[in-house]
């Protein structure tokens, strides 16, 4: 496609959660705003941004490895690295050979200012902040120099369940975890711009995610006594929103109200996320964390005892500081009593300036590689024995942007018989179970 006279074209690349997601699609919104042509590739960009993530050391490789391979393809086009990363060690990123600017989480929202060179004050290379101020995206429509609202893009990259994030930050101190540092405190955006955007956002999408830092915290920053499950209430009270699916949150906040509102409401996806980290209490005691297993288990009986059929899943971590092999034990057991029916394992990865980078008795790493293959081994047959189970259900199910697929309200993708358009909410009846992964919708041939 031929550039228009006088168009600048950006490319955003994000990495990382699905807060980070939604932060690269606001600032393209931005950009385009400003009359910025958005592109898919980096070969048609004139700006390219690459929004990082910091969250392990290979996040940080990967970032960086991307930044110098723009460079060295496409010379011509400039380059500004924002997001955690960029807010953590921003000189090391500005060290990079052909790097324009680092903008921290911190000045995140000023990059179409930045990028324009109209102030002064954005002359340097690299800029972060103090993040006590509000300054990230949130759901609370982005505002440009001129305070005009914004409505983010989403259908460029996105043609099914975009994500929303409605809060950022966090204010909880695990010893492993640098994102409170990078992201600032836990911050909430208002009820009514999170239902403002799920209406725009309603009108196209089948299904929307909500996703946050720590997502269950939403309401606590803002007057009165909001909390997450009154959003929810507020959102399908007041939207046309046809579903609903919400992403990771902390254990304790999976409370009573929150599951069993999750459970009854046909337009709520039946998937539960609830981050483990450790089966071993005292491995969680050195974490921080503010649960113990057997608190973390009433949440997963009580989802499993209202919603029999749904998906459950956990972030486990292999390899923390101090894990014994009896520790370690303690944590395959309490994983082979609970349901889930899948896991993110990630092998510990230290971060510079947390608590868990200064403990005695790090793990080698081949040894927090292997057990990270026996924990994702055994989320494999956990996964399997769940899809057995969906086998001749009737399932609700959105189609999907890959032709053919559709995700399931449980999170299990499903190969349907016929191709059908993506953002399509369809009942779907399971026939089988895929050898490489996911199900079959009844009538598709079993080719082995």
């Amino acid at each position: 496609m031929p550039k228009m006279e006088g168009v600048e074209r950006v490319f955003v690349q994000s990495f990382g959660c699905r807060a980070s997601q939604a932060d690269g699609a606001a600032i393209e919104a931005v950009l385009e705003e400003q009359g910025w042509e958005a592109v898919n590739e980096p070969s048609a960009a004139d700006l390219v941004v690459i929004n990082t993530c910091t969250v392990t050391h290979a996040a940080d490789v990967d970032a960086k490895r991307v930044i110098r391979g723009v460079h060295r393809e496409y010379p011509r086009a400039r380059i500004l690295v924002t997001g955690c990363y960029a807010q953590r060690a921003p000189e090391e990123l500005a060290g990079i050979e052909g790097v324009a600017w680092v903008v921290g989480n911190s000045h995140k929202t000023r990059i179409a200012e930045i990028v324009l060179g109209g102030h002064e004050e954005y002359h340097g290379q690299v800029l972060v902040g103090d993040l006590a101020e509000k300054t990230e995206f949130l759901a609370t429509p982005v505002r440009d120099v001129r305070d005009d609202r914004i409505e983010p893009n989403w259908s460029r990259h996105n043609r099914t369940r975009p994500n929303l994030k409605v809060q950022d930050g966090c204010s909880n101190r695990c010893s492993f975890c640098i994102i409170p540092s990078v992201r600032g405190r836990s911050r909430s955006a208002s009820v009514e711009s999170v239902v403002e955007q799920v209406r725009v956002l309603a009108a196209r999408y089948a299904e929307i995610v909500l996703s946050g830092i720590n997502l269950g915290r939403w309401g606590r920053d803002l007057p009165g006594t909001s909390r997450f499950v009154d959003l929810l209430h507020a959102i399908l009270r007041e939207t046309g929103v046809r579903r609903v699916r919400i992403s990771s949150v902390e254990p304790m906040d999976w409370n009573e109200a929150l599951l069993e509102l999750v459970a009854s409401e046909p337009r709520i996806a039946k998937h539960v996320h609830l981050p483990l980290q450790s089966g071993s209490d005292a491995v969680l005691k050195r974490m921080f964390r503010k649960y113990r297993t057997r608190h973390y288990a009433t949440r997963v009986e009580m989802a499993r005892r209202l919603m029999p059929d749904a998906g459950i899943g956990a972030d486990v971590m292999t390899g923390f500081p101090g894990e014994t092999d009896a520790e370690f034990a303690e944590t395959v057991r309490f994983i082979e009593e609970q349901p889930f029916t899948y896991l993110h394992v990630f092998t510990y990865s230290e971060r510079p300036g947390t608590r868990a980078a200064g403990m005695d008795g790090a793990a080698p790493v081949k040894v927090r590689q292997e057990r990270t293959r026996v924990l994702r081994d055994l989320s494999e047959r956990k996964n399997l024995e769940f899809r057995r189970r969906m086998v001749g259900k009737t399932l609700s199910a959105v189609t999907l942007e890959e032709r053919g697929w559709a995700l399931a309200t449980n999170f299990l993708k499903v190969e349907l018989a016929t191709i059908r358009r993506p953002n399509e909410l369809l009942d779907v009846t399971i026939g089988g179970v895929r050898a490489g992964g996911g199900l079959r919708e009844r009538g598709v041939l079993c080719v082995v």
